[in-house]
């Protein structure tokens, strides 16, 4: 088995209006799931949104990040993935009791999927509604593209243990004299012969040749990906100034200190009673800098 860097790499078909990507995350993923113990349909769920995140990051060409989130009534209640234009990411997940075996729908049940595209400059986020339409993120997110970015998409998702996988297909607007009016078919259809195990193992140059050896097929250098949590002990206490100095000081009062605990990496951070003092001070320091100026 071959081991491989956590990148994203881009194709491009010479001769028709086709481009493709293809991610894998190896340490990324570990990042990911090390932090909770989620069972293993859940964890291959998360690892198939992780690996989509990527591909549909990428593909938009972001500058901020997008949230893929999907908040259910069944037995799984909320998967969040975040993907920043640079290619860090970060991924969490609740759920209750034991998961039955079936499709995401089954674990859903009642649900909404929403993609926030945010773009972190103080402008407005931007949210798109995912139909719960189809048995797997794949065909969820497909139809979605093909819909809001009036661009026939398709994608391949795969994750285990060890590895999360994608595959991103997208059919380019236009098309000249002279091009291949049947490559998205044909190239579609050779995909579909992809396995999983194909697809988690095998790095991306070889996977194109394997695929597309009849093709003419540019192969761009790998970005690479990254684990990255956004939470800071700054962010908390932003937080916290946010609630209030009444509200945190009954917490104070109650608990004797102020714990928060991030999610996605499982950091907590704990603010007692000097430290509230701090974070407050700071705002009547800034308070009192704007006076005089």
């Amino acid at each position: 088995m071959k081991t491989f860097s956590d990148s994203l790499r881009r194709f491009l078909f010479e001769h028709a209006p086709l481009r493709g990507e293809i991610v894998h995350l190896e340490a990324t993923w570990q990042s990911v799931i090390e932090r909770h113990d989620y069972p293993a349909i859940l964890r291959d769920l998360m690892g198939e949104l992780c690996a989509a995140a990527v591909l549909l990051a990428a593909t938009l060409k972001l500058k901020g990040a997008m949230v893929l989130q999907i908040h259910g009534k069944g037995a799984v209640k909320l998967l969040v993935v975040e993907c920043s234009g640079d290619l860090e990411l970060r991924a969490t997940a609740k759920w209750e009791g034991d998961l039955p075996q079936g499709t995401l729908q089954d674990l859903v049940g009642d649900g909404r999927f929403v993609i926030t595209l945010d773009p972190k400059d103080g402008n407005q986020a931007y949210q798109g509604i995912v139909a719960l339409e189809g048995e797997s993120i794949a065909e969820m997110l497909q139809n979605y593209m093909t819909r809001s970015e009036q661009l026939e998409t398709r994608l391949w998702l795969a994750a285990d243990g060890r590895h999360a996988a994608g595959m991103l297909l997208q059919k380019l607007p236009g098309q000249s004299a002279g091009e291949d009016a049947d490559a998205w078919e044909r190239a579609t259809q050779i995909a579909d012969t992809l396995k999983p195990e194909e697809l988690l193992n095998v790095p991306a140059a070889e996977l194109v040749h394997l695929l597309y050896h009849e093709e003419d097929i540019r192969l761009f250098e790998s970005q690479p990906v990254v684990f990255r949590c956004t939470c800071s002990r700054e962010n908390v206490a932003r937080m916290l100034r946010m609630l209030g100095r009444d509200e945190v000081d009954a917490i104070i009062a109650e608990r004797g200190d102020v714990e928060v605990h991030c999610e996605f990496c499982n950091q907590r951070y704990v603010f007692d009673r000097v430290d509230v003092n701090a974070v407050f001070a700071d705002i009547m320091a800034m308070a009192a800098n704007k006076t005089l100026h």
